[in-house]
């Protein structure tokens, strides 16, 4: 029998790979999803699993990853102040597992997740929405394996791991974001230490301009230079992550209802929301804009809860992509010192003109104005009339 894990190389699924092949009696074969990943960390990925005797992938996956982020930006995507990294990936993680366990006649579909966290949510729905037919394996779940007992499972079994006591964090990154959990994080009291931090170390103390153009809400170039999508981001998460942009920390409503306290570093992702909800405020409409507030909260908690394949978040897309019909223009932002900073805007779309709301420019309809006042209150005026 032959099962198909999502693979990092990280601790919980290197762990996996034994557990399958020794608890559960599987023939492992092991993916992963390069969504961003550093050259090095795709190799040591690939040595490790090979290593623990399973039949390893190695899937490209950026360029398809950008469509997914480009989705994220026209809709605003963020989740309590996260701008939905991990849980962007997770949906293109689990469908690239399922094409190669198709692709290998697979019996199970296999993930490294916990029971305390939402990428098990994430993982599952698509792995039953793409493969209803495959067995699902949770191993660290069903063994209810601590991060502790992991580390020991790992010692006891050979499996080289770099998390150790002292430094036992849990670690993802893609293009649109970099993630940090555990150890000293745990508690809420306590300042990230700044060892944790790779993307968003200050090395620029001068303040920078840059310029970013939008063509029907995505960005297309950097400073007038057009770059493919996969270039784009990951030089502005370098520029903007000099500058110190992109630090998150906040305290975060799991899908289960736990709090949980997250760290995030996403330079890119927080530039380029920022940059194109300027935009759109300077092209449409402000009944568009209010409701696709709307829109954009329940776009995002679909993601966050792993709701991919969920045909309303299909309908929400449709209704998002025509909202960005007219989402051309330039935005330009000023990065210094952890901030970002819009500090102009333009396009041929803008609804904004300067001859009405000049100040310099004598009002036209003030004797309108004055019947619309009078109603403008009236029920409250009425309401304090009968007290």
């Amino acid at each position: 029998m032959k099962a198909v894990l999502a693979y990092s190389g990280g601790l919980d699924t290197s762990v996996c790979v034994k557990l399958l092949q020794e608890e559960y009696g599987y023939e492992v074969i092991t993916v992963t999803v390069d969504v961003g990943l550093e050259e090095k960390e795709l190799r040591e990925a690939e040595q490790k699993a090979k290593s623990l005797n399973a039949k390893h992938y190695t899937i490209n996956a950026k360029e398809e990853f950008c469509d997914y982020i480009f989705t994220a930006i026209k809709a605003n995507a963020t989740y309590e102040g996260y701008p939905l990294s991990t849980a962007l990936a997770r949906p293109l993680i689990a469908k690239k597992v399922v094409e190669v366990a198709k692709k290998e006649n697979a019996q199970a579909l296999a993930h490294g997740c916990t029971g305390k966290g939402n990428d098990q949510f994430r993982f599952e729905a698509v792995f039953r929405s793409l493969a209803p037919e495959m067995k699902i394996i949770a191993p660290i779940r069903e063994m209810n394996f601590t991060r502790r007992e992991s580390m020991e499972y790992a010692k006891k079994k050979n499996i080289p791991v770099e998390v150790t006591t002292e430094k036992p964090y849990s670690i993802d990154s893609n293009l649109w974001g970099r993630s940090i959990e555990g150890g000293v994080l745990e508690d809420p009291s306590i300042a990230p230490p700044e060892e944790i931090f790779e993307w968003t170390k200050i090395t620029k103390k001068e303040p920078e301009i840059i310029e970013i153009t939008f063509e029907k809400g995505v960005p297309t170039e950097l400073n007038n230079e057009k770059l493919d999508k996969v270039e784009l981001i990951t030089k502005l998460n370098k520029i903007a992550g000099m500058h110190g942009i992109g630090r998150i920390d906040i305290i975060e409503d799991r899908i289960l209802g736990i709090k949980s306290r997250e760290v995030y570093e996403c330079p890119a992702a927080e530039v380029l929301l920022l940059a194109h909800k300027s935009l759109e405020q300077l092209v449409l409409t402000r009944e568009t804009i209010k409701f696709k507030e709307i829109v954009e909260a329940k776009w995002s908690e679909l993601v966050y809860k792993g709701l991919w394949t969920e045909p309303l978040r299909e309908a929400l897309d449709v209704f998002i992509d025509k909202t960005q019909e007219n989402v051309y223009g330039k935005v330009k932002v000023m990065l210094s010192d952890k901030k970002a900073m819009v500090i102009g805007r333009s396009s041929p779309y803008s609804l904004y003109s300067k001859e009405i709301i000049s100040y310099d420019k004598k009002a036209d309809n003030n004797k309108e104005l004055e019947g619309l006042l009078k109603y403008h209150g009236l029920q409250a005026s009425l309401h304090h009339a009968k007290k």
